[in-house]
């Protein structure tokens, strides 16, 4: 058994030495590591060549809802997408996994670019809740910092938390206003939670000023509502947005 065992790895060795061209030396060490490596990268560009890997430039080929700009970067930190090199200064992903990726994307109707501008714009509204300070330029004793003189005891109180059933009223006002302005036309709420306005860029010129206004400031008063409300109650309140009332039904 063990013999039949030897004779196919000894088989498995002259295969893999005729495919490098070493096929002349002994079974026992028909190849280098130099010449593993070379065979690696010569057997990772005839998988480029055959289109078997492509660059981040035709991922959008693959998964149509992809963003335009750095894809690859996004499906690797937010998907945890795995099957990829990097050759030179550029990534290379695997097609086939690429397609099983859009495949499920699509059975759970996700829009890859709307995906990250949603993510993008959680981020930033999360930023505007914060008060950046600027850094204090480095002074040329020895500590980074200089405290200004005589100031200490400078402190403050947490601030009362607001009744949550006043957040909860506005919640379903913004609710209300939602629904009779038929504000699905511009505005998408995701999981219930996150208010976006919708991409106007093209038709930014062709929709009134005022709604476009008003629309934004909904998001806005939305999330901070939502936020508020998780600051005192621990949980978000849920929003089950009607579809556009303009939409036609197929």
């Amino acid at each position: 058994m063990e013999e039949s065992i030897l004779n196919e790895i000894r088989d498995i060795k002259l295969i893999l030495a005729k495919l490098i061209g070493t096929a002349d030396r002994s079974v026992e060490n028909p190849f280098s590591e130099e010449e593993l490596n070379k065979a690696a990268i010569d057997f990772h560009k005839i998988s480029v060549e055959r289109g078997e890997w492509v660059n981040d430039a035709m991922i959008k080929k693959y998964i149509k809802s992809a963003p335009d700009w750095n894809p690859g970067h996004f499906l690797r930190t937010h998907f945890d997408f795995s099957n990829w090199y990097k050759k030179g200064h550029d990534y290379l992903y695997s097609k086939r996994d690429l397609i099983a990726l859009n495949e499920e994307l699509v059975k759970r109707n996700i829009d890859l670019a709307r995906y990250r501008e949603m993510l993008e714009d959680k981020a930033a509204f999360e930023r505007s809740l914060t008060r950046p300070k600027k850094p204090n330029k480095k002074t040329s004793g020895g500590k980074p910092f200089k405290m200004p003189d005589g100031i200490k005891n400078i402190t403050t109180s947490p601030v009362p938390k607001p009744d949550a059933d006043i957040v909860k009223q506005d919640l379903t006002k913004l609710k209300q206003e939602f629904t009779e302005n038929n504000y699905a036309q511009y505005v998408d709420v995701y999981k219930g939670i996150h208010a976006m306005m919708k991409d106007l860029y093209l038709f930014r010129k062709y929709i009134a000023t005022d709604i476009r206004h008003r629309c934004k400031k909904w998001c806005d008063d939305f999330n901070y509502a939502n936020r508020a409300l998780k600051e005192i109650t621990g949980r978000m309140e849920k929003f089950n947005a009607p579809p556009d009332k303009n939409m036609l039904e197929l």
